[in-house]
């Protein structure tokens, strides 16, 4: 496809992302990315530059929805010269846009716990000397600090290592999903606060699971929080149990998030 076919996508998926105004910075980064050098080949030209997921891998693994991922980067505002961590990087098309917002001056450290993917995504990104693709599971990253980690599979709970990971003034943005699959973004803010960080729900989502980061409790906990409702008013999350009288929407065995009533 040629570029100008990439032009009017990018135009179109970014569009109602909210990113800032006058910064055509997210615009650009999907123009700038080829998408077909991250699908399978033959993937007809039509479905490629449309807002829709294209299957890339065994179990159902696709490369998302290009608006769904516009609006997230959106809401996590990378910023140029910082240090990104990308969960679940699939064969890297993301991974590529998210090393475009941060520039060569950033740094992406990206995983992908499919083997197979991982050599593609390793290939794909080799131009890019600021992003390192590690295979293996992101559940449990290795020591590393970052100014966003952004999380491309559902998880029952906060993962301690996101959290940690951040530093001041860093974000965190993850699929929050219940027993089938189904949840939302929420994204978590560091702000000096080890145990209490701002939080708040972005947009529904379905994922694939993430591996280490599931428990049949909690997924039947958060499937519950969201049945009943009055997502839109958390916003805390916090680490550790849950004090009498409080106010937790939904809640892990050492974590929970506190909605407004």
């Amino acid at each position: 496809m040629g570029c100008d076919a990439r032009a009017e996508f990018a135009q179109r998926v970014t569009g109602g992302a909210g990113w800032p105004s006058g910064d055509d910075r997210l615009e650009a980064a999907f123009r700038d990315t080829p998408r077909e050098r991250f699908v399978p080949a033959g993937t007809p030209g039509k479905l490629l530059y449309s807002d829709t997921t294209i299957a890339i891998g065994r179990g159902g693994i696709n490369n998302g929805q290009p608006s769904l991922h516009a609006l997230c980067l959106a809401v996590l505002r990378p910023q140029t010269g910082e240090t990104a961590i990308h969960v679940g990087a699939g064969s890297g098309y993301y991974t590529a846009i998210l090393a475009r917002l941060v520039g060569p001056t950033g740094r992406v450290v990206a995983y992908e716990l499919d083997a197979e993917l991982a050599g593609r995504a390793q290939r794909n990104l080799e131009a890019m000397a600021w992003v390192e693709v590690r295979a293996g599971s992101g559940a449990r990253p290795e020591p590393e600090s970052g100014d966003m980690v952004y999380v491309n599979c559902g998880a029952t709970r906060p993962q301690a290592a996101w959290l940690e990971a951040l530093r001041p003034g860093g974000r965190l943005l993850f699929p929050l999903t219940g027993a089938d699959g189904s949840g939302a973004m929420l994204l978590v803010r560091h702000e000096g606060d080890a145990q209490r960080r701002a939080a708040r729900f972005v947009v529904g989502v379905a994922f694939i699971g993430c591996e280490g980061v599931r428990d049949p409790g909690e997924a039947a906990e958060v499937t519950a929080a969201f049945q009943r409702g009055g997502a839109q008013r958390v916003h805390t999350l916090h680490r550790g149990p849950v004090p009498a009288g409080a106010r937790a929407w939904c809640a892990g065995s050492d974590w929970w998030l506190e909605a407004a009533a």
